[in-house]
């Protein structure tokens, strides 16, 4: 029987999580150098395109860099959302979420990209989604805002699109030039109809797409680089990768040279934080109706603010025993 060396966890702390499937992703760019890198002195990126949060890093200088968006801040929020003005991504389109909910995209794009709109899982994750979704030609879903006054549809390769291209456009505006080429990671469980699309969702943000790497791999590698597997003979090790929206479990082996083979991979690429927030939000909804009669899913601005407060009360719940909602 095997021995297991090493177990590496990574629960639902979603910006350190997308930081680490970044770097490995601009590790990769590294192995890519000769073809990829330096395109007209630009060089090619890294993407973890989270369900709640995204992260971007350029091979710079023999080393990685991640980068800091507008707010100094090395995480952006996977979330798009439309005023009467203006289209807002990011931080920007978070602060949007209690005030303007059904025109505000918060965290869902992921889950919905590449599937189909009957799906039971689509169904259900409509119902807690305080923005409309419809379905679209071939059965796919769309969501409907209302933008500048006018109602506009988009598929969720375009909503995916848009935080792509704003985390393009913040290592561009660090670098001072522009990029073309992008190394993804995606959830491992991940079906090739949700690769496919999330690859389309680069090309309408003007990039190309030179590999996507499983996250939990990315994790993997990512200990690996920090030398926390060193050391002779093989180890075997397993990684957890607990994030957002994605819950993936991979079995590597790691000789003493850098060497990865991956042994096994599962997952669930609808398990994350965003179902422990909405665990409570159905409570708090459900108690709701039993002491006041009153349905607060017919309220769309009532369950976004929900939504941000009981996400608020789940982080309190990592260090607390009780919180109040």
């Amino acid at each position: 029987m095997a021995t297991m060396n090493a177990i590496a966890i990574k629960l639902d702390n979603r910006e350190q999580t997308s930081q680490t499937h970044c770097l490995i992703a601009c590790f990769y760019l590294n192995l890519f150098s000769i073809m990829a890198s330096w395109e007209d002195g630009a060089p090619a990126i890294g993407i973890d395109l989270g369900t709640t949060y995204s992260c971007v890093a350029v091979w710079k200088h023999n080393r990685i860099e991640i980068i800091p968006n507008d707010q100094g801040n090395r995480t952006t929020p996977s979330c798009v959302a439309f005023t009467d003005s203006q289209r807002l991504i990011g931080d920007g389109a978070k602060n949007q979420i209690a005030r303007n909910p059904a025109n505000t995209i918060i965290f869902n794009a992921k889950r919905l990209i590449g599937r189909r709109f009957s799906e039971v899982m689509v169904q259900a994750d409509i119902k807690l989604m305080p923005f409309r979704v419809i379905e679209g030609p071939s059965d796919m879903p769309k969501v409907v805002v209302t933008h500048k006054g006018h109602e506009q549809q988009f598929y969720m390769e375009e909503i995916s699109s848009m935080v792509l291209s704003k985390m393009k456009e913040i290592v561009e505006a660090y670098i001072g030039g522009t990029v073309k080429n992008v190394v993804i990671t995606v959830p491992a469980y991940f079906n090739d109809c949700q690769r496919q699309a999330t690859k389309d969702a680069a090309t309408i943000a003007g990039l190309n797409v030179l590999r996507m790497i499983n996250e939990p791999t990315a994790a993997a590698i990512a200990y690996g680089v920090d030398n926390k597997f060193g050391g002779n003979g093989k180890k075997n090790v397993l990684i957890f990768d607990l994030g957002g929206g994605t819950f993936d479990v991979s079995l590597l082996t790691i000789d003493g040279v850098g060497k990865f083979e991956v042994k096994a991979v599962a997952g669930d690429t609808h398990l994350g934080g965003e179902d422990f927030d909405n665990r409570m939000v159905n409570y708090c909804i459900e108690d709701f109706k039993k002491k006041w009669n009153k349905d607060l899913t017919r309220n769309e601005r009532a369950l976004g603010r929900l939504k941000v407060a009981c996400e608020k009360a789940k982080r309190i719940l990592s260090y607390d025993t009780q919180v109040s909602v």
